[in-house]
């Protein structure tokens, strides 16, 4: 064999245990490109935070090990709850009984509960959205923020779409959309014809305060005689709801809202004013629960010291209107700010 034989030969040879190498290493290269691709993509999802994002960049978040972590990095010390609403059989098989009275548990509501539940019967989220691997959630506030967002077509992507109170959606679509899978209400922030402002299968989840509220609920289902007492506001005396759409909160998510994110004193003492968490505090800290991914818009009201602030996207009222409510809003935009902070929430508007 001559010397240029041998060369040729050694050069395939080397060539032939490189290409080998390098077969053994594109795995080993594709994980690492993977790997930095994935963290670049949350990275920047991040960073984006204040501004709008693309739901589909939020499904790459959907991992459940970082689900998870970010649960845990909260630091509340319970367990993640899937099942919201209150269900017939609770009553039958709980363990442990409510030694709680509303807002927070059940206690001395039993009877309104039991003929609440035996008339509504459902306690499902449906299926599409229960079966879902990962679900993405946006929890819509009522504050003024939301405003010429043009935030309304990123918003209809979200697998849930959470809305409060009465806010209308109509006329404000470009800003807030006009999808809605959930709708938290107490009787006095309801609307007499929830069809005006909501899709024909939006859940209508009733956050109850009081017994009272339990009460306006059952007077309706059973189109009994209807009592005006207790309410702070006249609550609607026709309702045109769908009852098979009615659903009742579970009080475990505002006492745990109150107990472990807010940390309000649940029994306050008697010459102080009671505290209650706001329904939109209270729908992020249920989306935390039930939602892989948790975005958020329309939160945060103006400095409380100017009163002439409008504090809806929709209406007149401002600042002034909330000088003697129960609320803690400073409290409550810190908590925010945490959840926030920890990458458990991101808004999808710049805020203060």
């Amino acid at each position: 064999m001559s010397r240029n034989d041998r060369t040729k030969k050694k050069v395939k040879m080397s060539l032939k245990a490189a290409t080998t190498w390098c077969l053994r290493l594109l795995p080993l290269l594709f994980f690492f490109i993977s790997f930095v691709t994935y963290y670049c993509s949350y990275a920047i999802l991040q960073s984006y935070a204040g501004t709008s994002k693309s739901v589909n960049s939020s499904k790459s978040l959907c991992g459940g090990w970082l689900t998870q972590k970010k649960w845990e990095s909260l630091n509340f010390n319970i367990s993640r709850q899937v099942q919201l609403f209150l269900k017939l059989d609770d009553f039958f098989w709980r363990e442990h009984l409510s030694t709680l009275a509303l807002p927070y548990g059940i206690k001395g509501s039993e009877l309104q509960l039991l003929k609440v539940l035996a008339v509504t019967a459902n306690y499902q989220v449906p299926a599409n959205i229960d079966n879902l691997e990962c679900r993405t959630c946006v929890v819509i506030g009522n504050g003024f923020a939301i405003k010429n967002t043009s935030l309304g077509g990123i918003i209809n992507k979200y697998d849930v779409v959470i809305r409060l109170n009465d806010a209308p959606v109509r006329g404000y679509e470009d800003d807030v959309g006009n999808k809605t899978t959930m709708r938290f209400f107490y009787p006095e922030s309801a609307s007499y014809n929830p069809g005006l402002n909501n899709e024909p299968g939006t859940l209508m989840v009733l956050v109850p305060f009081k017994q009272q509220d339990l009460q306006w609920l059952k007077e309706i289902l059973y189109n009994e005689k209807r009592v005006r007492k207790g309410f702070w506001k006249p609550p609607p005396q026709i309702w045109l709801g769908d009852i098979g759409q009615i659903r009742v909160l579970d009080p475990y998510f505002l006492h745990q809202t109150a107990e472990k994110l807010l940390q309000i004193p649940l029994n306050p003492k008697s010459k102080q004013k009671p505290v209650h968490p706001t329904t939109g505090i209270l729908a992020v800290f249920v989306a935390l629960n039930y939602c892989n991914v948790v975005h958020i818009a329309g939160f945060g009201y103006p400095n409380s010291r100017n009163i002439k602030d409008p504090i809806h996207y929709y209406g007149y009222d401002t600042m002034k209107s909330m000088k003697n409510s129960y609320h803690d809003l400073n409290h409550e935009a810190e908590a925010l700010k945490r959840l926030e902070d920890s990458g458990a929430i991101l808004y999808l508007h710049p805020h203060l």
